[in-house]
């Protein structure tokens, strides 16, 4: 088994394993906060890699980490794979206490799957998703866009947007260290996010009007 696929399937074990728990108990034992830390519980930021919120946001990082955690495990192999997986969620739990505060919860591996996309980007960003039905570097580029959007305008929902981004951030110069190309690929993914607007934003409504759809 891919080391990748051994993760998912960790993360859906664990989120599984805490159906029964009580939620106090999850935020207190399992959850990552800096406030868990000073109190001594080391293993959290372990936990929290692992264990997620809920059915939909485990399902959302499963699907992303499946797609590019294979890619990137494919690529570079598994030691260096699994390495941008916890080193991204490590550091993005630790650098994202100044934005959130020293006493809110955090799970989840989208930081780590958010790192692993980075670095991806800067590897192999033309590599085809057929589940995405785009490049993987498209892909990455607008979903860590999306992100910045979601901050900038307050979007809800107990996303930890800074959190993503800061994962992005790690895995830009893992990207850059594994990849003689990455100046190019960097490009090549710039190129691909100015076609994709010019599809989304010009030929696409074009082609609609001229349809008589709009």
């Amino acid at each position: 088994m891919r080391k990748t696929n051994l993760l998912i399937l960790l993360c859906i074990l664990a989120t599984i394993s805490t159906y029964f728990l009580d939620q106090e108990f999850i935020i207190t034992n399992l959850a990552f906060s800096w406030i868990n830390i000073l109190s001594g519980r080391f293993w959290t930021p372990i936990t929290a890699l692992f264990v997620h919120a809920n059915v939909v946001h485990l399902l959302g990082n499963s699907v992303f980490l499946y797609v590019f955690g294979n890619a990137l495990e494919e690529e570079v192999g598994s030691v260096k794979s699994s390495l941008a997986f916890f080193l991204g969620g490590f550091l993005a739990f630790f650098l994202s206490i100044p934005f959130y505060g020293g006493d809110t919860p955090m799970l989840g591996s989208s930081a780590a799957v958010f790192t692993i996309a980075a670095a991806v980007m800067l590897i192999k960003p033309l590599k085809f998703s057929l589940l995405f039905l785009m490049p993987l570097g498209l892909v990455a580029i607008l979903y860590f866009l999306y992100n910045i959007f979601a901050l900038q305008y307050g979007f809800q929902g107990n996303v930890g947007y800074v959190s993503h981004i800061i994962g992005f951030g790690m895995g830009l110069p893992l990207g850059m260290a594994w990849s003689n190309r990455w100046k190019r690929n960097l490009l090549i993914t710039i190129g691909l996010l100015a076609l994709y607007f010019i599809l989304q934003f010009y030929l696409v409504p074009k082609i609609l009007t001229y349809l008589g759809f709009s």
